[in-house]
């Protein structure tokens, strides 16, 4: 990683001081900020409106990359999944998921882009692929909101023959890939803080969805910002019993510490959260497993997103049966519950998180002959 700071993790009013000191004009900082955000820079000599002087004095202050594309996995259904090394070598997910009936937002999503905040994760849900080889380091800000500035850079590539300034393409953020957002909880509010400004990204903060697998205090803090983030749990059980088969976070932070958590957030924010909920054949899918799932939307009035579980190579979980994910759903909706069940984004690429990851280290790691 380079020694200078990556300028994406720098706001505009220290910009501005900057430039003062430099004696540059006002009006250079927003030229440059719209580079770095509209335009999504990749390198200083594109910003041909900056002075080449300027320029020089920039890049011997900061440093200005982008996460490079490894790997790019299609779907049949356009969903993409994304392996992005950054500049130490590190790997990290983002996945780019088309038209969804409101899982996050009010309204239908057009295209969601799913994004890590961690390299690894410490966390060690037994189901998922992300922690499999352990938690490595958090992302800076700049890391984290690069996924969504390079998604759209390789979106205009793709589409727009190259010209760089084009139509937004992702409409809605969801903190659920790799890692544990409130574990690096400074750098994924500074990353979405710009991501959500006019000067930056121009994302509503009612698009973005911060998830977590129950990080009691984060949640709490997150009730506190006077940003309208939205709030989504990756809960997967709705008993203790469940949680701790499961999920060790539930060790430390019970379900009724979560709950009461989660029902301060809707008081202080007055937004519906949502209930992620993995369905694992044996283990949290059986119509049984409903009743306290139900209860528990019930009280914080939130919303339930159903996702069958993708199957992870090395670990023991199975993927149930369509018909008894729709049996769950039914089951969820008959006790007045808003579920909404995704069959069919990313399940013929390595959908689950951190799955593309790990098998690319594996490989990269291989003897060569």
């Amino acid at each position: 990683m380079s020694a200078l700071p990556d300028i994406r993790n720098t706001g505009p009013e220290a910009l501005r001081t900057h430039f003062q000191e430099w004696r540059q004009p006002a009006y250079r900082v927003e030229q440059l900020l719209h580079w770095l955000y509209a335009r999504r820079a990749a390198s200083w000599d594109e910003m041909s409106n900056l002075p080449r002087a300027l320029r020089g004095q920039l890049a011997a202050a900061y440093a200005l990359t982008l996460p490079q594309a490894l790997r790019i996995q299609g779907a049949d259904d356009t969903t993409r999944k994304f392996l992005w090394r950054l500049t130490d070598g590190s790997l990290v997910e983002s996945v780019l998921i088309p038209a969804n009936p409101a899982l996050y937002g009010d309204r239908s999503d057009r295209h969601t882009l799913c994004i890590s905040t961690q390299v690894g994760c410490a966390y060690g849900c037994r189901f998922c692929a992300s922690g499999l080889d352990g938690w490595k380091r958090n992302l800076q800000a700049h890391e984290i909101l690069g996924q969504v500035l390079a998604v759209e850079r390789w979106n205009s590539e793709r589409t727009d023959g190259g010209r760089i300034e084009a139509p937004r393409l992702i409409n809605n953020i969801v903190v659920m890939g790799m890692g544990e957002p409130m574990a690096n909880y400074a750098q994924v509010m500074d990353a979405l803080r710009t991501l959500n400004a006019p000067w930056g990204g121009g994302i509503g903060a009612r698009k973005i969805t911060l998830s977590t697998s129950g990080v009691v205090p984060g949640i709490r803090k997150l009730a506190e910002d006077p940003l309208q983030f939205r709030l989504a749990i990756s809960l997967h059980g709705a008993t203790d019993e469940v949680r701790d088969q499961i999920m060790p976070v539930n060790r430390k932070h019970p379900l009724a510490d979560l709950t009461a958590a989660c029902r301060h957030y809707v008081e202080r924010k007055g937004k519906m959260i949502t209930l992620e909920y993995i369905l694992i054949a044996g283990v949290n899918a059986d119509p049984a497993q409903a009743v306290p799932l139900a209860t528990l939307a019930q009280e914080l009035h939130a919303k339930v997103n159903l996702i069958p579980y993708n199957r992870v190579e090395g670990l023991p979980w199975e993927r149930p049966a369509e018909s008894d994910c729709h049996a769950f759903a039914e089951a969820l909706r008959s006790r007045g519950v808003t579920a909404t069940l995704r069959l069919e984004k990313g399940h013929d690429i390595d959908a689950a998180c951190g799955q593309l990851r790990l098998r690319t280290e594996r490989e990269l790691s291989l003897p060569q002959v």
